[in-house]
């Protein structure tokens, strides 16, 4: 396995001559409109592909001379050993002395990795094995509630990367869905999600999947208990036990067995997780039982194979020509050198609606990090505010900023190419495809190009002062992906690009991705909280706090 000095990348990436060079470099105005003069073959420089994903970058801000001091930049941190050492289970994450071994869980089961004595490829097909075996009872109908009936609705209880994941893979793929029981996510934990829900289910008929790493999650235990206080109710009613009820109606997924059977989940429907599977990182393992249940086991095991291809891909391709190492490298550029601090993803397919909240997890609580792998206080911008939305909403929403407004925001454009067949009765969605591909091309050029992309548009200074209100600067930095056809395969290949495309700005950064301190200050505190609520004390906060409790407890009365 490789070894990676960790001292030698911090040192080389800050003060190599290829980060002083990238700074020097993005001093310069940055013209697209110059560079696409310049260069008549543009695009196909700064494009490239990987299985069905092809990547466009020739709209970011950079030339021939920045992209080499990246590559360089890249290799000066090792970023092949880190790579290595990220796929062989070496310990990564620093903080919390332990693997993060996510492409782990898509190996095939004729791959070999072992972690000290644990046998992580036979482990991860063991617990795949009992995701089969359970979704398939429920898909078949053979998975009976408390009162014989089969289960018709499966309702997904967990937060962050327990529901953000399976929440967005569900929704993806539901055309590739050949089952009638029905998938619901729930993770809020004031309760309105559950509270609406229920108010449609049959508690008869209705499965709870408890998704939690350490099975003591707050937001998703309340939501389990109200869960459970809904199924008893209805039966006890029918002489039904509460021991009936758990086995029945519940399925625990967590590294924590004692807690789950502290809960009352029964052993045979407890899967497993590890620790060093991380929530934002875990779709790939018995968190995606949901959408086993919604697609089948086969097509999950594809949506496992395409991240796998992207893993090959990062782990062989050379940097040039590697996909999730141009992306973060082109991530870096803009953010520490460029010092464009907002990025927005914009999937120009519905059936992506959840891909920039699922997104927005990934990289910010990656990424969101100001003190290196060493402790030292980071003086450079790291991670970007990321959001985004499905591209034809967002044209009506925010790209009016994105277009006139005053911050610099770097954009990922993702479409699918294929959609619709040529049938005579599906012309019409075939041209609401065609429009939402155009929309999608449009708007990448307009905001790279601003008003120079229309000739008929007023392009002179006397001109922009005649009618300013229209005028579109552009100069816009944006990224174009390219789907050939959603797929499971193929959606599994484009997570696993942004999962790798983290680890890359993480890499260069010199900052643990994997771990997440600043989340767990909020639960602690939260708790502090929710203890002076119910004993009605106050005055140990600062005076906003205990302030906001008195108006609190007043109007609780």
């Amino acid at each position: 396995m490789a070894e990676i000095s960790k001292d030698r990348a911090y040192s080389s990436a800050r003060h190599s001559t290829y980060w002083q060079q990238l700074q020097m470099l993005a001093t310069q105005e940055w013209s697209l409109s110059t560079l696409f003069a310049q260069d008549a073959d543009r695009a196909a420089h700064f494009s490239t592909r990987a299985d069905a994903l092809y990547m466009d970058y020739s709209k970011q801000c950079l030339d021939e001379e920045v992209l080499v001091n990246l590559l360089k930049l890249a290799k000066s941190c090792e970023l092949s050993a880190r790579i290595e050492a990220l796929m062989q289970g070496a310990m990564v994450n620093t903080s919390e002395q332990r693997a993060a071994l996510h492409t782990a869980l898509r190996l095939p089961s004729t791959s070999t990795l072992k972690t000290g004595e644990q046998d992580v490829v036979a482990d991860v097909h063991h617990s795949l094995a009992q995701v089969a075996k359970l979704s398939e009872r429920v898909r078949q109908g053979t998975w009976r509630g408390f009162s014989g009936k089969a289960i018709t609705d499966v309702v997904n209880i967990g937060v962050g990367g327990s529901d953000l994941g399976p929440l967005m893979a569900t929704t993806a793929l539901d055309e590739w869905a050949d089952t009638e029981v029905e998938v619901h996510f729930v993770s809020n934990m004031d309760g309105t999600q559950l509270d609406n829900l229920l108010k449609h289910l049959n508690p008869e008929t209705t499965l709870f999947i408890i998704s939690s790493k350490s099975f003591s999650t707050v937001d998703t235990l309340s939501n389990a208990k109200t869960a459970l206080s809904w199924l008893l109710a209805t039966a006890k009613l029918r002489a039904g036990t509460e021991d009936s009820v758990l086995r029945r109606h519940f399925i625990g997924i967590s590294a924590n067995s004692e807690k789950m059977n502290a809960w009352g989940i029964h052993p045979e429907h407890q899967l497993q997780l590890w620790e060093w599977v991380g929530g934002r990182f875990s779709l790939w393992s018995a968190i995606g039982l949901a959408i086993a249940i919604r697609i089948g086991m086969s097509q999950f095991q594809a949506l496992l194979s395409g991240a796998h291809s992207m893993d090959e891909h990062f782990a062989q391709a050379d940097f040039a020509e590697n996909l999730p190492v141009l992306l973060g490298l082109l991530a870096v550029w803009n953010s520490t050198f460029l010092r464009v601090n907002a990025h927005t993803v914009l999937p120009y397919d519905g059936r992506l609606i959840y891909l920039p909240s699922y997104l927005t997890q990934l990289e910010m609580e990656s990424n969101g990090k100001s003190v290196t792998q060493h402790g030292d206080r980071i003086d450079y911008n790291t991670c970007p505010i990321l959001w985004g939305e499905i591209g034809s909403n967002a044209q009506h929403a925010f790209y009016q900023l994105l277009h006139q407004g005053t911050q610099q925001v770097s954009c990922d454009f993702i479409a699918c190419v294929r959609r619709y067949s040529t049938e005579v009765k599906n012309a019409s969605l075939q041209q609401q495809h065609d429009l939402s591909l155009a929309n999608c091309l449009a708007q990448s050029r307009v905001l790279a190009f601003g008003n120079t992309a229309v000739a008929n548009i007023a392009n002179t200074k006397a001109d922009v002062e005649a009618d300013k209100y229209k005028y579109y600067r552009g100069n816009q930095p944006s990224t174009t992906l390219l789907i050939d056809e959603l797929t499971p395969h193929s959606l599994g290949a484009l997570i696993a690009l942004y999962e790798h495309k983290v680890y890359v700005m993480a890499s260069i950064w010199d900052i643990n991705p994997f771990d997440q301190w600043g989340v767990e200050m909020g639960k602690q505190m939260a708790e502090s909280v929710h203890a002076a609520m119910e004993q009605g004390t106050g005055g140990q906060f600062d005076s906003s706090t205990d302030q906001l409790l008195q108006h609190i407890r007043q109007l609780s009365q």
